[in-house]
């Protein structure tokens, strides 16, 4: 067999938050040229890795562009470098900063037992902890995110109004009202009036959001499943979601997204409805939990399945 030269291999590893998948690259001294045609060809499921996007690890110290966005918290020693499917810059991903979290703490660069770790993304500055997996689920491991301070773009008429975009779904008859949710990224909700809805909708077609935000927008089809009593005497909203990411098309599982459709549900059920929520999206469940700070806690697995070594001489490059 030909020795590949060193310059041509790439040594990656693949992980993901409910099946919402990643290519992950440990490139502490920021030396890889990640470019968008290296990342399309990484994220390829058949002449490549696969992957909802890829995450790059790189230094703080070594940033240039993204050094800004740190500023405000010098302890982000790491900094989660995203990338979409299609090879385009993205703010950050929730399911991404756990699976990210893994790899650091795969690599000894992160004891739990230690507190926090502190990650910097083009969002903000995300805290990582790990936290004790729920009952009945059989996960190995969750980690929790402090997901920063969330907003609805229309502020109060959009809540008044009960959204502020309309959204035509493929397979879906009639345009939708939804909701705008940031979250670091853009996000639009759409309520569906049964599971009937929610498995109708042909999400191998991107949802026509109008209007749409200057940089596009995540899609989120969400049903609510009401409430539930918790064993210390609070209750839990539950919904099911499927989502379409922009930039990949549609996801097993978006983070971000959980928390914008539970997030929104909360807005539209009124001053009473809980502050925790069950997401339960087709790989697997999340927890969201808005608290009284105005941040958002996002909650879940995160999982690494593999390590490998790329030729780069054998990807298409396009």
């Amino acid at each position: 067999m030909t020795s590949v030269p060193a310059a041509q291999r790439l040594h990656v590893a693949k992980g993901h938050g409910t099946r919402n998948d990643f290519v992950l690259i440990d490139d502490r001294d920021g030396s890889l040229d990640l470019t968008p045609a290296l990342v399309q060809a990484l994220c390829e499921r058949r002449a490549g890795i696969g992957g909802d996007g890829v995450i790059r690890l790189v230094a703080s110290r070594r940033l240039v562009e993204d050094a800004a966005t740190l500023a405000a918290d010098a302890g982000a020693e790491w900094f989660m470098d995203y990338r979409n499917a299609d090879g385009s810059v993205a703010q950050m991903c929730g399911n991404g900063v756990r699976v990210l979290a893994a790899l650091v703490r795969s690599l000894g660069l992160w004891d739990p037992r230690d507190g926090e770790l502190v990650l910097g993304t083009r969002a903000g500055v995300r805290r990582v902890r790990e936290v004790p997996v729920p009952a009945g689920v059989a996960d190995e491991r969750w980690y929790a995110v402090d997901m920063g301070v969330w907003s609805l773009p229309g502020g109060a008429a959009a809540v008044q109004a009960g959204g502020d975009a309309t959204v035509d779904v493929p397979g879906l008859r009639v345009a939708r009202p939804a909701l705008s949710v940031d979250m670091g990224n853009p996000h639009t909700v759409v309520v569906v009036a049964d599971a009937d809805e929610l498995e109708r909708a042909d999400l191998t077609r991107e949802p026509t959001v109008r209007p749409l935000p200057p940089e596009g927008t995540n899609t989120e089809l969400v049903l609510p499943l009401g409430e539930r009593a918790t064993e210390d005497g609070g209750t839990v909203g539950v919904v099911r979601m499927r989502v379409y990411e922009r930039g990949v098309g549609e996801t097993a599982s978006c983070g971000t997204g959980a928390c914008a459709a539970a997030l929104a549900v909360r807005t539209w059920a009124g001053d009473r409805a809980p502050d925790e929520w069950l997401v339960h999206v087709p790989g697997g469940t999340l927890r969201v939990t808005a608290r009284a700070d105005g941040h958002v806690e996002l909650a879940g697995p995160a999982v690494l399945v593999a390590e490998a070594t790329v030729d780069l001489a054998t990807l298409t490059l396009s």
